[in-house]
């Protein structure tokens, strides 16, 4: 394994849903932002051009909610792990990871921590099934290098 090496993980199912999902809530949105036209029933309101407009920017304010979905991703190199999650990123240097975890039933992998601390990724969706896998393998495989880095240097001086 080469020190320059970079592995770069995303989901890939839920990207797929949120992009389908995102467009399905912008055309409903517009289609009924165009149906909103004339009285607003036995008052005296009247639907306005504004309120097409306020419709549309509805839907396109949760179309990018739900593509806030999409933004998991994982970053791994000889020095660290760079994780960015829905909310949250974090780098951390492999001195601070003790291991990479994917449970048997947890809905995502993580980065159990020298501080007992749990870190999820994300990007590492159960649902992806062997993909997710291939990213946690290759991860540990870095991890691993790091560790017998370390060993080697140890025992050199």
């Amino acid at each position: 394994m080469s020190d320059t090496e970079l592995i770069r993980l995303k989901p890939r199912r839920i990207r797929v849903v949120c992009w389908a999902s995102a467009v399905a809530l912008l055309v409903v949105f517009s289609l009924v932002a165009t149906s909103l036209t004339g009285a607003t029933g036995e008052g005296y309101g009247t639907f306005q051009r504004g309120d097409q407009f306020a419709m549309v920017g509805l839907g396109v304010l949760g179309a990018l909610g739900i593509l806030l979905f999409t933004r998991p991703r994982v970053e791994a190199d000889a020095r660290g792990v760079r994780v960015r999650n829905v909310l949250g990123s974090y780098e951390l240097p492999w001195e601070v990871v003790r291991g990479v975890r994917f449970d048997r039933g947890a809905p995502w992998a993580s980065l159990e921590l020298h501080d007992d601390d749990l870190l999820p990724m994300v990007a590492l969706q159960a649902a992806d099934k062997e993909t997710a896998v291939d990213g946690v393998r290759a991860l540990r495989r870095l991890h691993q290098a790091h560790l017998s880095r370390l060993g080697g240097a140890s025992t050199h001086p």
